[in-house]
């Protein structure tokens, strides 16, 4: 038993071919007149191609502080005197040319609401604008090789069927005996409102239509109305009425509803083309009837009075032309069935974006605008998407289904024809913020570029069959009215005709049956009769020979010709289309070369403005500089002055202050001798008491120290930095670290400089477990704990003054050694001028030996030291030069 086969999906049909060619999306500009209400403008035509805008007053500036000024450029602008006709020729006219030739087309008017887009796409009575005056140039090309009425036909499924004579005279029959609005014609009445849309003197006809086809016009008329899609050619679309229904299923009385309009769906065709699935497709036969029938769904499209317009549209209107067209048979009489070309011009009217602040909408009006400005929206991102994947070489999927107007025109930007767009702008100050908007969408909308369709091929037949067959009739017609036969009329009534001119036939009554002359003669005339029509039989079938031959002979002749021509068209349409390939790249060059002229316009401007602020900021520059050096200069002078001031100041305060401590301390000095003396003399007398037998010690005689000399240079400091309070006051700072006593006692560095001077005085410094040194190492460091500093330099009184200055020495974390200075000794010596003399005990009383010895102290002090007072830390100083003895 075998398994039944699996049905598969039907393959669906290639996608049409395009060309590798890309032709840019056309946008042209149109600039409505300021109304006389308003007073500012802010759009200025600076050339056919590049308008500017201005910021009125009141609104956002740069920072200089200046409006801001921007440019856009288009393929064309055309200001407030431009008229409609102008417009129709550059913008709308070349896609009626390709509508006649096979191309489909889009064009679409864009902009704020009140800035001209029906006034453009519909015009007014005696300023037809871009619909009727298509409608005109298509009828006025292709009028005389339109076909009879119903002869193509629509099969409802975005094609077109051909019948035959028979069926399109049936259907004729049928639709006129239905009772069916008459269609319009130039004899019945016109609308006046549409009338006279479009002179006798402006109108104009297409070239190298192909006159051997036959042509039929369609025309539908949609809007899509919050997103929905409503045919406006639908009889009784929002006027039907019906009844509620009860439960029995019979109508109810008195109460009925209005029925809402249906709402058409889109849909794709076998060739992947989108159309409105049942939408009305009217055949129209002359451009008044075509004008007629948009009039009459213009009066049903959905229009409020809004406060920016008093009759603004709320939906996209489109209107569809569609053009079929067949080519004649080899005989040039009848319609070949199965090459019907067909194409289609769509004149998009879009609804103007707004702002709801600016219309007070509210409810429904609120609600259309959102839905309008939404669908606007979509448009723009799918125009922004096609251009980031043709620029950058991106594959991002381009949101069509978003909205039913880009949906319904995708085939058009994936290479099913041109795209042109007209840009609608009011120079009003009040529309400023949303033209700009508009301006930047359509400055991007200029760099996505729509791939080129092929051209339809050729049906390959002789041209010119149409002429020839029209030429053929009326020759046959000629000559049968030169023979006073009927004219159009077949060859077998021809010879009809020519029968006639035969020898009458004689009576033939027989009246008695012996009669033998009547029927002989009867016999004879019809033999006559016969021989003379086979003569002229055979006459007209050598004439019809002879003529076959010759005609024969002449399509031979005129084949080949046309086989010439036709080579030569080809190779003419070669050479056209590179004219038109480097047209192309001409006009691409050139606006390349504007746009490179406009910035190196906009470079030269900023680079001026900036060498002009670099030559102000040199000069403040160069004027603050010297303002600065003069300051500089006479601050210095102040600063010499003032150190001049304070050092003379300080001088004489120095001076002053050394001339008040040297009085203070030998004050202080002569007090402490004193009672040193005194405390001497109380020792000796306790002494003498213990020990009367001991003899009284000689008095010990003080050497005077030898003079310093006088000018000494003053020793160079260390390297090290470090701290120098007062003489008189120290600093204690505790250490961080020190090395134990116990270990065998304190270590010092004796630093003295190679330069210090020996005095040779009897008292000096005595420090044990010294490292003496000339300049310090971190070797000597790291064996001592302690740290002296010998320093010399000359005092105020000029004599020599020497500083012992100690510290602590402590391991640093990272392996080294450091040094903290924690006190200061100052040594000064002095020469004395005072003789000592012996003090003798055999002077006067008690009182006078006393002062004597008072006295005597005070000479016999010749040396002073300064030491701090209670000082453990430095070495120790013997006042009576006795050696100190070193601990056990």
């Amino acid at each position: 038993m075998t398994k039944p086969a699996k049905s598969k999906t039907p393959r669906r049909p290639p996608l049409k071919k395009t060309s590798n060619q890309k032709d840019p999306v056309g946008v042209y500009c149109r600039v409505r007149p300021l109304g006389r209400e308003d007073e500012e403008c802010c759009i200025e035509v600076i050339s056919s191609s590049t308008i500017q805008l201005h910021a009125p007053e009141g609104f956002k500036v740069n920072r200089n502080g200046e409006y801001k000024e921007t440019q856009y450029s288009f393929k064309k602008v055309f200001g407030v005197l431009v008229s409609q006709t102008e417009l129709f020729e550059s913008v709308a006219k070349p896609l009626v040319d390709d509508l006649i030739h096979g191309r489909n087309g889009l064009l679409f008017t864009y902009g704020v609401t009140g800035s001209g887009k029906t006034f453009t796409m519909t015009g007014s009575p005696g300023l037809g604008g871009l619909l009727p005056r298509s409608l005109d140039m298509l009828f006025n090309s292709i009028g005389p090789f339109q076909a009879k009425r119903y002869v193509f036909k629509s099969d409802d499924k975005n094609g077109i069927e051909v019948q035959n004579e028979v069926d399109a005279l049936l259907e004729r029959q049928r639709r006129e005996n239905v009772c069916v609005p008459k269609v319009a014609s130039s004899r019945q009445k016109v609308d006046p409102e549409i009338a006279d849309m479009i002179k006798l003197a402006e109108a104009c006809k297409a070239d190298d239509v192909d006159e051997d086809s036959s042509y039929s016009v369609f025309v539908s008329y949609i809007e899509i109305y919050n997103n929905y899609i409503y045919d406006l050619l639908e009889e009784n679309q929002e006027d039907a009425i019906r009844p509620k229904w009860n439960g029995g299923g019979t109508p109810m009385r008195q109460n009925t509803e209005f029925m809402p309009p249906q709402s058409k769906i889109l849909r794709e065709d076998q060739n992947h083309n989108m159309y409105v699935a049942g939408c009305m497709e009217v055949e129209v036969k002359s451009a008044e009837e075509a004008f007629q029938v948009f009039w009459k769904g213009q009066k049903r499209r959905k229009v409020a009075n809004t406060r920016l317009n008093r009759e603004s549209s709320r939906s996209h209107s489109v209107f569809i032309i569609k053009l079929a067209q067949a080519p004649l048979d080899a005989d040039g009489d009848s319609i070949l069935q199965n090459q019907v070309a067909v194409s289609q011009l769509c004149l998009v009217d879009l609804a103007g974006s707004e702002r709801t602040g600016r219309t007070g909408a509210e409810g429904t009006r609120i609600r259309e605008a959102g839905n309008i400005n939404q669908s606007l929206l979509t448009l723009r991102t799918c125009i922004e998407i096609l251009r980031e994947n043709q620029m950058c070489g991106t594959n991002r999927m381009v949101p069509y289904r978003d909205s039913k107007v880009t949906h319904l025109f995708k085939n058009y930007f994936d290479g099913e024809g041109k795209v042109k767009m007209i840009v609608c702008v009011n120079p009003k100050a009040d529309d400023y913020e949303e033209t700009l908007l508009v301006m930047r969408f359509a400055e991007m909308t200029q760099e996505v570029e729509v791939a080129r369709p092929m051209d339809r091929p050729i049906c390959g037949f002789t041209p010119g069959r149409r002429n020839r067959n029209q030429a053929f009739k009326d020759e046959l017609s000629r000559k049968l009215e030169e023979r006073g036969g009927p004219i159009d009329r077949d060859i077998p009534s021809v010879l009809n005709l020519a029968m006639h001119s035969l020898p009458p036939i004689p009576t033939a009554e027989v009246t008695d049956a012996h009669d033998d002359i009547t029927l002989p003669r009867l016999i004879e005339a019809l033999q006559n009769r016969h021989r003379i029509r086979q003569t002229m039989l055979e006459d007209y079938n050598k004439a019809a020979n002879t003529m076959t031959s010759l005609l024969q002979k002449l399509d031979s002749n005129i084949n080949s010709k046309e086989n010439y021509i036709h080579e030569q068209n080809g190779k003419l349409l070669e050479k056209d289309k590179i004219i038109q390939n480097n047209k192309a790249e001409i006009e691409r060059l050139e606006k390349k070369a504007k746009m490179l002229e406009h910035k190196i316009d906009i470079l030269q401007k900023t680079t001026k403005i900036y060498e002009d602020d670099k030559r102000s900021l040199q000069h403040e520059l160069e004027t603050g500089a010297q303002r600065l050096q003069r300051e500089l200069s006479e601050k210095r002078r102040m600063e010499q002055r003032m150190q001049g001031a304070v050092t003379d100041t300080q001088h004489k305060w120095e001076k002053e202050c050394e001339r008040r401590v040297n009085a203070m301390q030998q004050q202080m000095q002569n007090k402490l001798w004193v009672k040193d003396e005194k405390l001497k003399q109380l020792k000796a007398i306790v002494t003498e008491g213990k020990t009367p037998g001991r003899p009284e010690p000689p008095p010990r005689q003080t050497q005077p120290k030898p003079p310093p000399p006088r000018e000494e240079q003053r020793a160079p400091l260390p390297a090290k930095r470090s701290a120098s309070p007062s003489p008189t006051t120290s600093t204690p700072v505790r250490p961080l670290h020190r090395r134990s006593r116990s270990a065998g006692g304190e270590k010092w560095v004796d630093h003295k400089p190679s330069s210090s001077l020996d005095l040779g005085t009897v008292l000096q410094p005595i420090i044990p477990n010294a490292i003496k040194v000339s300049a310090p190492n971190e070797k000597a460091l790291s064996k001592c704990d302690r740290y002296v500093l010998t320093h010399q330099e000359v005092a105020s009184d000029g004599e020599i003054q020497t500083q012992l200055i100690k510290g602590d020495v402590m391991k640093t974390r990272g392996g080294g050694q450091a040094v903290q200075f924690t006190d200061i000794e100052t040594l000064k010596q002095q020469l004395t001028t005072i003789e000592c003399r012996k003090r003798k005990s055999s002077e006067g009383d008690s009182g006078d030996q006393k002062g004597g010895s008072v006295a005597d102290v005070e000479k016999r002090c010749a040396v002073a030291m300064e030491m701090k007072a209670g000082s453990t830390m430095g070495p120790g100083l013997e006042h009576h030069c006795i050696t100190k003895r070193r601990k056990p």
